[in-house]
């Protein structure tokens, strides 16, 4: 485990002393249950309020109560949770129906991690697990969310990423990452073929929210023996079927 950072280990023990009493509190308060300086109290408290992870209650000058900052952190956690639980039933829906292994991720950085998975019915399946972090351009999943970001976004994830290989197959030179995303993104589906795994083809579909921003992507993975093109196809379907489902459970309507 790396070193903590004391500045930002002190910054969290203020945000959680909010939990407490009424929600409000003065620096001086601040500074005595915590026993610090009275400046370095000072310096956090202006910190935390300038990103909005407080703000001055205005009927009670000199105190403070948690700003909108950490109510959007919350409402996204809340949301994963959400989108877990119901990715999960989702995944289990489109994996009866096809047999194959469904999983259900969301991007993180350059990276994707999987928050549910529902595994093959077949006795030969691929070995994988919710919580998983694999590079977003070796698996289909990771370049359908890579694809749905806005071209500066993407850009900025990018610039200066080594691309690494998981196989002979990944795409490891970014003008073809990025002619790959291009056609992902007027598709709406991204295919993996043996990318992330040599045994391994993969097809994914975009999960969106009641905003209709892309949140997670879909995909239903299959060994090599079983991948042909009318399974392709037919994989497809099902992916774009299932996120379709759990876009809808998250508030998506589609034309609104």
């Amino acid at each position: 485990m790396g070193r903590l950072v004391p500045a930002v280990t002190r910054a969290f023990d203020i945000l959680e002393l909010f939990l407490e009493g009424d929600g409000t509190l003065s620096a001086p308060e601040i500074t005595r249950r915590l026993r610090l300086p009275r400046t370095t109290t000072h310096e956090l408290v202006t910190t935390l309020t300038a990103r909005n992870y407080l703000v001055p209650v205005p009927e009670q000058p000199g105190r403070y109560r948690l700003g909108v900052r950490t109510y959007q952190l919350g409402s996204r956690y809340a949301e994963q949770l959400d989108l877990a639980a119901e990715g999960r039933e989702v995944a289990r829906e489109v994996a009866d129906t096809c047999g194959e292994t469904v999983h259900v991720a969301l991007l993180e950085d350059t990276d994707v991690i999987y928050i549910a998975k529902v595994d093959s019915t077949h006795a030969v399946r691929m070995v994988s697990a919710a919580g998983r972090r694999l590079p977003a351009h070796c698996t289909a999943v990771g370049k359908m969310l890579l694809a749905m970001l806005p071209e500066d976004e993407l850009d900025e994830r990018l610039e200066g990423r080594e691309l690494v290989a998981m196989t002979p197959r990944s795409l490891t030179d970014p003008d073809a990452l990025r002619a790959a995303l291009a056609e992902i993104r007027i598709l709406g589906v991204a295919v993996e073929q043996q990318e992330s795994n040599p045994d391994v083809s993969c097809v994914a579909a975009p999960v969106r929210d009641r905003s209709g921003r892309v949140v997670a992507a879909l995909s239903v993975s299959v060994p090599v023996h079983r991948w042909s093109e009318d399974r392709e196809n037919e994989l497809t379907a099902l992916a774009v079927k299932g996120a379709g489902e759990l876009s809808a459970r998250l508030g998506y309507r589609a034309g609104r």
